[in-house]
């Protein structure tokens, strides 16, 4: 037992340490690291997880190398979106690389991010509309964790994302 739990342990803290995106690669490592860090898997985690590797990979970013400001709506159910976005760019709280601003997103989104290199320059402005909030509700009625994930991964107006100067 106390091998089993010293084990997960470590990978947790490589995780944590290497970069959750090169420790995650596939759909059920992404739905096993999510439910760790977040306390369950509901379709908000994969939107978040979708939007950070966006930005990853159009940034051409590597692990720790983005900053993440988050705008919530106190009308959305929780900022969940925040922690998907957190393991894909292993952004964090504790690292200041994370921030959840005290400024609201507009009345008619769930949350806006801001994500940039934490080096300077350009960043993506990803904004996730009220109108995702049922399809997304609906996903965590009818599917399984990891169905949620994939139908996260191939829905259309999860989100819409524009540059930030």
């Amino acid at each position: 037992m106390f091998r089993r739990s010293t084990i997960r342990l470590a990978s947790f803290v490589a995780a944590a340490f290497l970069g959750a995106s090169a420790m995650a690669e596939t759909p059920e490592e992404w739905v096993k690291l999510g439910a760790r860090v977040h306390g369950g898997f509901g379709a908000f985690i994969p939107v978040g997880i979708r939007t950070g590797l966006d930005a990853a990979e159009a940034l051409k970013a590597k692990p720790r190398e983005l900053t993440v400001t988050y705008f919530d709506n106190p009308k959305s159910p929780c900022a969940c979106f925040a922690d998907g976005i957190a393991i894909a760019t292993v952004a964090s709280v504790g690292q200041r690389t994370v921030t959840i601003a005290p400024e609201v997103a507009p009345a008619d989104v769930a949350a806006v991010i801001v994500i940039r290199r934490r080096d300077g320059g350009q960043g993506l402005r990803y904004v996730i509309p009220m109108g995702a909030l049922p399809k997304l509700a609906q996903m965590n009625k009818t599917l399984e964790p990891i169905q949620r994930y994939h139908a996260v991964m191939k829905a259309d107006g999860l989100f819409t994302r524009s540059l930030e100067p």
